[in-house]
């Protein structure tokens, strides 16, 4: 194995490879459907990255390093034969950690034939518990009760624990917050309290929107007291925070207010074949075309990441944006 730095002696360690643009909510801090309405042109289907291209993307990877893979999108499972895409990328060398993110739809009727396929983990997406909040982030029609149930069926197939995401996002469900922690506690499922985050042109993001982490940890920590605990692995997202009576974790990811691009060890990879070395980043390198010149993607992967100098979080307050920067919904989270 080769392992490659970038310009700032960050490794690879991590790839997220979106399977699709497609999506079937509507998050305002993601897909708003003023910006994502009947209109929007999503990638042809012809130009996806198909399913021996994405084989062969995360096996460049896993040579130069990369252990950890998520498959993410727009939403992951809206593409035919994802379980079978798990399949095959559980079976590449070097592959230690497979994990799905999904606003858990259609994760119920999944859940345990992506188990049964190699799919260690599942992170869903969970904004509110009451139905008016949820829909008030991400503009479905389906209540709270649907993810909940994918949660309690993807644990019951044994993708624990379940990682549960939560942005949250000042004046609209700030409330959730104890609801939610309360909730989650004691149950082995790790909750992820999210900033939110000034990713893509489209949300409207304005930092006066963002409830920040030590808000957050304040309102949690005073209801159910909190400790910091270490980080799992170099380079983690979420600071890791444990309740004091031993009922489970939380997490926050604070990109806003508490930067953390000096340990970042995360690429991404487009549905289309871009890959993006940072989530705020504005373009990348076309792996599609290389990949079918017959370049050897070991070599391109390895170029791009030795080049790398993104820490956009970092310099947010000082430098401002030259370029409009890539969807979240287009790369993944």
């Amino acid at each position: 194995m080769t392992v490659v730095r970038d310009l700032l002696g960050r490794p690879l360690r991590d790839l997220r490879i979106s399977v699709t643009d497609r999506c079937n909510f509507r998050c305002t801090y993601c897909m708003p459907r003023e910006a994502f309405g009947p209109d929007h042109k999503y990638v042809p289907r012809d130009q996806l990255l198909s399913f021996d291209e994405i084989v062969s993307v995360a096996a460049a990877f896993t040579a130069l390093g990369a252990r950890k893979i998520r498959i993410t999108g727009g939403e992951p499972l809206l593409r035919k034969g994802v379980v079978d895409l798990v399949a095959r990328i559980a079976a590449v060398p070097g592959v230690e950690d497979l994990t799905l993110s999904t606003n858990g739809a259609l994760l119920a009727g999944k859940a345990a034939a992506l188990a049964e396929a190699g799919l260690d983990r599942v992170t869903v997406s969970l904004d509110a518990l009451d139905d008016p909040t949820f829909r008030a982030m991400s503009d479905v029609e389906l209540g709270a009760a649907t993810v909940l149930e994918a949660i309690d069926a993807a644990a019951a197939a044994g993708l624990a624990p379940v990682k549960v995401n939560a942005v949250v996002r000042r004046g609209v469900n700030e409330h959730a917050v104890l609801e939610l922690a309360d909730r989650f506690r004691g149950t082995g499922h790790i909750l992820r309290f999210i900033e939110y985050m000034d990713v893509g042109a489209t949300n409207g993001w304005r930092l006066d929107d963002v409830a920040t982490a030590e808000e957050i940890l304040a309102a949690v920590h005073e209801a159910f007291p909190l400790e910091a605990v270490e980080p799992n692995y170099p380079g983690e997202a979420a600071g890791r925070f444990r309740y004091v009576d031993g009922r489970g974790e939380i997490g926050v990811i604070a990109s806003v207010t508490r930067p953390f691009c000096g340990s970042c060890t995360r690429a991404r990879v487009s549905a289309e074949g871009v890959l993006y070395t940072c989530l705020f980043a504005s373009s990348g390198a076309d792996l599609r075309s290389a990949m079918r010149l017959g370049r050897d993607m070991g070599e391109v992967v390895a170029g791009v990441w030795a080049s790398r100098g993104d820490r956009y979080s970092e310099l947010r307050s000082t430098a401002p944006r030259l370029a409009v920067p890539v969807e979240m919904s287009h790369i993944g989270g």
